[in-house]
């Protein structure tokens, strides 16, 4: 991994460094120092172990936001193959900050839909930080109601800090086309199956978020608003968003607690931003575990379960 790293890395870059180090000179010198360098590999993966197994909500957070965490994109290329991108919402205009297309998982053609950010400050104002405009929300649905019309599961993935919250966005309808997408989604009538894979924000996540089967990765956060947001609106202190963190059960392990989502995704050690690969392998064998499940349901019962897999949320029971 490249870069100084998030502060509770910093142990773990260190003996990294000091491993590379060793091994240059055993290169440069021809010196054999295996032993010392098998010695510090050990070492650092308790290291790993003891830190990655034991984060607070606030260090999930903050590794769903790493900037070399793979996005939509490289997913895409990781899992599927014949990738055809599709544009445009036909009313105002072709959001960068969401990407669509038909692509094969295997021999399972299926429409693909997710958030997109970008690497640097170039690409990122071109993706608009992966905060989708109205047009943005309005091309996923008519990606899905296409999807229905040739009968074609939706696999999405979500990585968006929160929908625009722009004038123009609002002057073109971000509020009704969110909750228009939310409605929607639960009439079309093929498998959806949907994947938060860095951060999961608000009704910017929710607006192609309504699906048969939710995931979050490991490291991956889905809250009903940011940490910093609610801390500033709680306490008027954006400093206190790790006590934020941990009073909006916005990880995976409380979201399944809650009956949220379906499964969390493990990542490789450290988080996915040091393996892509096997963190989308570890995506795809979901993607086919459940597209498999679901595509033996007659299109009635797919409908009438996801209606009930979501009217459940938040039900409770009063003692008399």
């Amino acid at each position: 991994m490249n870069g100084s790293g998030l502060d509770f890395e910093k142990p773990i870059l260190e003996l990294e460094r000091k491993i590379e180090e060793l091994r240059a000179l055993t290169q440069s010198e021809n010196i054999n120092l295996s032993s010392e360098i098998k010695q510090l590999a050990q070492r650092l993966n308790k290291l790993k172990r003891e830190i990655f197994e034991n984060l607070t909500a606030w260090q999930i957070v903050q590794i769903a936001r790493h900037p070399q965490r793979p996005y939509s994109l490289d997913y895409i290329n990781l899992i599927m193959e014949d990738f055809v991108q599709l544009h445009g919402d036909r009313l105002f205009a072709d959001d960068k900050a969401i990407v669509c297309g038909v692509a094969h998982v295997d021999d399972q053609k299926v429409m693909v839909i997710g958030h997109q950010k970008g690497r640097d400050t170039k690409e990122n104002l071109f993706r608009n930080f992966g905060c989708a405009h109205p047009e943005g929300y309005r091309k996923a649905i008519r990606m899905m109601r296409m999807a229905e019309k040739f009968s074609l599961p939706i696999v999405i993935f979500i990585d968006t800090p929160g929908a625009y919250p722009g004038i123009g966005a609002e002057e073109r309808g971000q509020a009704h086309s969110i909750a228009y997408n939310l409605r929607e989604m639960t009439t079309i009538a093929v498998p959806i199956v949907i994947f938060v894979i860095g951060e999961g924000g608000s009704g910017g996540a929710l607006g192609i978020g309504i699906g048969d089967k939710v995931c979050v990765l490991e490291n991956a956060y889905y809250s009903v608003i940011s940490p910093e947001g609610c801390a500033a609106i709680l306490w008027r202190d954006r400093a206190r968003a790790p006590e934020a963190a941990e009073a909006l059960k916005l990880t995976g392990k409380d979201l399944l607690e809650m009956g949220i989502i379906d499964e969390i995704i493990k990542e490789p050690l450290g988080g996915a931003h040091r393996n892509h690969e096997v963190c989308a392998k570890n995506i795809k064998t979901a993607i086919k575990k459940y597209l498999e499940e679901l595509l033996t349901l007659s299109k009635d019962n797919l409908l009438e379960a996801r209606y009930k897999r979501f009217r459940k949320i938040g039900a409770f029971k009063e003692d008399k």
